[in-house]
């Protein structure tokens, strides 16, 4: 799979008009290569790929990716790179301009006649369309990720904090078989429900909250990211109008997500449900992205991507939320599969009305 990888990016150099493209960015290297190593940069041209690492990672590369050519340094790594690049009599060469520093940037260019080509979409397009396998590790991500849900809501109870519930639920997730977690876990209990990323603070939960829980485990290095909502204790009626906007919303995504569908059309098909409703200007943040080996990824609702059409083998996720300044708020977040028929829902169904616990 890996040396498919690599093979396959070669074979798009020429049309990008790149003798070759230079990798730093440590997920994208483990994508293409399955080395986990950092502070090494691959150098993937028409006929070869190289590794340019020192010695710490010598056996770790030999295990990893024992196919891999091995070019150690030991005078600086950006140095060896444009040193190997003029060996190699490789002209033009492509950079992720998002991924490298300046001071990496500046120290390539002082040691290479090569031409330094910004160009991070060529390996972009290719993570965003995921294989079998790569769908079967997030969908074990997912399931990990569902059964921490139900461990929260057999565990939360008015009078613990918005902490102990993120701390349980990492632990739990690993005993689970995660083999790490996605991202931070969100906790936003009450009024502080308003904000989106609310991290899990010390507030204690009281009788009545609404809590909006965005979390997802990682399994293998691929991500889940779910959004659920609920509340402890009867909520405030207006959360529970909001939560009936939300969830409609949500499936109105789910009904128009399919191969060919732009990142703008989607975000206007849930977005109109919440406006309709009148709560257009407490929905402040992207439909949804892409999810895989990093938590937000190619392509989606969301604005690097709005004009990119949906293709077959995107996952990505639908997330519309409506947020009331000093009462709380709502989000419900699902994961999908673009199907050549539509799109597969790799997330449990969300309950139409908000649970009560």
């Amino acid at each position: 799979m890996m040396a498919m990888r690599v093979a396959q990016l070669a074979s798009k150099l020429a049309d990008a008009q790149l003798d070759a493209l230079i990798v730093t960015d440590p997920v994208n290297l483990t994508y293409l290569t399955g080395f986990t190593g950092d502070e090494s940069v691959l150098i993937v041209s028409a006929s070869q790929a190289m590794l340019v690492t020192d010695g710490r990672f010598t056996t770790q590369v030999a295990q990893e990716a024992p196919a891999l050519r091995v070019v150690l340094h030991t005078d600086g790594l950006f140095p060896k790179v444009g040193q190997v690049l003029d060996d190699q009599k490789l002209k033009r060469v492509g950079f992720d301009a998002a991924d490298m520093r300046y001071q990496q940037y500046q120290a390539l260019a002082d040691h290479t006649q090569a031409a330094l080509v910004p160009n991070e979409q060529l390996i972009t397009d290719m993570r965003a369309v995921k294989s079998d396998t790569e769908v079967q590790l997030i969908q074990r991500a997912i399931d990990i990720t569902m059964r921490g849900y139900d461990e929260v809501l057999n565990l939360v109870y008015p009078g613990m904090t918005e902490r102990h519930i993120a701390n349980h639920l990492a632990y739990f997730l690993q005993e689970q078989g995660a083999t790490g977690l996605a991202f931070e876990t969100i906790v936003a209990s009450g009024a502080r429900g308003a904000m989106p990323h609310g991290a899990a603070t010390e507030r204690v939960i009281e009788a009545g909250d609404v809590i909006t829980l965005d979390f997802g485990a990682s399994y293998q290095g691929y991500a889940a990211d779910v959004t659920r909502t609920f509340a402890v204790g009867q909520p405030d009626a207006q959360l529970q109008e909001v939560y009936r906007v939300a969830y409609q919303a949500n499936r109105a995504g789910a009904a128009s997500l399919a191969p060919g569908v732009s990142g703008r059309d989607l975000d206007t098909a849930v977005r109109d449900v919440i406006v309709a409703a009148g709560f257009g200007q407490y929905y402040n943040h992207g439909t949804g992205h892409g999810i895989g080996l990093s938590i937000h990824e190619a392509p989606g609702a969301w604005r690097p991507y709005v004009n990119a059409p949906q293709v077959v083998g995107n996952v990505e996720t639908i997330e519309p939320g409506i947020y009331l300044p000093d009462l709380g708020g709502v989000r419900i977040e699902d994961d999908f599969l673009v199907t050549t028929d539509g799109n597969r829902q790799l997330t449990p169904a969300a309950p139409s009305e908000l649970l009560v616990i």
